[in-house]
């Protein structure tokens, strides 16, 4: 169920805004997002985990417990090496496999952060 959050301080700016909150429910999902190298090339970047139930933080921006199977920290660092922007979405289902294929169908490379 969605939430509006009012907030002191707005995207790290101390002042007065409004987020709209989500939880998303527990089963498999996918990261997704956009990456782009240093020749200026575009990149699809995944990653699939399982959300579980349990507190989340109250800050302002959709959050889940994603597990991803391993160390947290070394997913991030993986994840990050992939060239990733600032924002992806996360999807429910695991759906790389169809992010890959409309990256092959594309011709943009698709990048997948497994840890297992």
């Amino acid at each position: 169920m969605p939430l509006l959050r009012g907030l002191g301080v707005y995207h790290g700016k101390r002042g007065w805004g409004v987020s709209v909150e989500f939880d998303v429910k527990a089963g498999p999902v996918t990261t997704f997002g956009l990456g782009q190298d240093p020749d200026g090339s575009f990149v699809f970047i995944t990653s699939e985990g399982e959300v579980k139930p349990g507190p989340l933080l109250a800050i302002g921006n959709t959050t889940s417990r994603v597990d991803f199977g391993e160390d947290p920290g070394r997913w991030v660092d993986e994840w990050s090496q992939t060239g990733i922007g600032h924002h992806w979405a996360l999807c429910i289902g695991h759906r790389a496999a169809d992010i890959g294929a409309a990256a092959n169908l594309l011709g943009i490379e698709h990048r997948h952060v497994t840890l297992s």
